[in-house]
């Protein structure tokens, strides 16, 4: 007798109709703590706004000081940060689930690494000095990263195994940061030209550039959602997954070409922004267990709330200058990674 499919219908216990409610009822609380932190990055700056002030400009657009720093100064970073936080959220999400790695994240597999390498190779050698170059040399890099770390992991006749991933995402990254270095450091002025871009920045890209790079956001999110009840078998193991109808290799590339485009186009639009693909996913399966729908749908909220929360809090401290997001993304971000790797056990898939 044949296995079921995985996407077999079950039945549907009371247990099951608490739990669904539960996880629903803290979305909707999620949507409400985003809905703050965007107000918190409009209010917040180098010249801070009331927020009576702020609610007005928002519905009454005018020429007014007010309505210019809202409107052309934080309403474009704001959005920004909320689609980078969103995608470098559920790009982090698909890895873990792909892994079966909890603390795992896009940068394991050179995404990032990959990014940066063609940026700095754009502005070295073909002379791109604008963000609409450094775009789309970033998303080819990531992509191109991506592509060569699954052939390496596969390669020998071996299987494209999770950690086989792993293990040439980390080398591959390692080999391309020795050379962006080494580019950078003979060639000062190719660094200074992309210093605020590599390290993290909300404020470097505009929303015509970002309208660019949507399309293969929206696109990442479609391919996530699509295999995130095949993810959920996945996780129970090659084998079991293989004998439930999943077909893992397929799941796989689609996996991988998601993350490729959420990570690429993210890092496309903000530079590395390190820890939110790592925390946020890790953290929101305390919420809601393995189910990664559950999981993609809380981190396209909470990776936002992160990115923005660590952008204001670099703006006020840094004030009247600032701090990139992607200085204060570590900065919050690492002693909760101490506090992950301290616990007796970490979240699991």
């Amino acid at each position: 007798m044949s296995a079921p499919p995985v996407d077999a219908t079950l039945p549907v216990t009371e247990a099951d109709r608490v739990s669904s409610g539960r996880r629903a009822l803290g979305l909707v609380v999620f949507l409400a703590l985003l809905a703050v932190a965007v107000l918190i990055s409009f209010m917040f700056g180098s010249n801070p706004l009331p927020l009576g002030e702020v609610w007005r400009v928002l519905w009454d657009r005018d020429n007014s000081e007010a309505s210019s720093i809202v409107w052309t100064l934080r309403m474009p970073r704001t959005v920004i940060a909320v689609v980078a936080g969103a995608a470098f959220a559920v790009a982090g999400a698909l890895i873990q689930a792909l892994t079966r790695n909890p603390l795992a994240d896009s940068g394991l597999l050179g995404v990032n690494a990959g990014a940066i390498f063609a940026v700095t190779l754009g502005v070295a050698v073909f002379g791109v000095a604008s963000i609409s170059g450094y775009i789309w040399f970033a998303f080819v890099g990531a992509a191109a990263a991506t592509v060569l770390v699954f052939f390496i992991g596969a390669a020998g006749g071996g299987t494209a195994s999770p950690v086989r991933l792993i293990l040439a995402g980390v080398a591959l990254g390692a080999v391309l940061h020795g050379i962006t270095t080494f580019m950078q450091l003979i060639d000062p002025d190719t660094f200074e030209r992309i210093r605020r871009w590599g390290v993290g920045s909300t404020a470097a890209t505009s929303l015509e550039q970002m309208r660019t790079v949507l399309p293969f956001l929206v696109l990442g999110f479609v391919l996530a959602v699509a295999i995130s009840r095949q993810l959920d078998a996945v996780a129970l193991g090659d084998d079991l997954a293989s004998s439930l109808g999943v077909k893992v290799m397929r799941v796989r590339i689609v996996g991988l070409v998601a993350m490729t485009l959420l990570a690429g186009g993210a890092t496309a639009l903000t530079g590395g922004l390190a820890f939110v693909g790592l925390m946020i996913p890790h953290i929101v399966r305390w919420f809601v267990g393995p189910n990664q729908r559950w999981i993609f749908a809380y981190s396209l909220i909470a990776g936002p709330i992160m990115v923005l929360l660590a952008d204001v809090i670099g703006r006020v401290l840094g004030r009247p200058g600032e701090i990139e997001a992607g200085v204060m993304c570590a900065v919050i971000g690492a002693p909760v990674l101490i506090v992950l790797v301290r616990r007796r056990k970490a979240s699991g898939l």
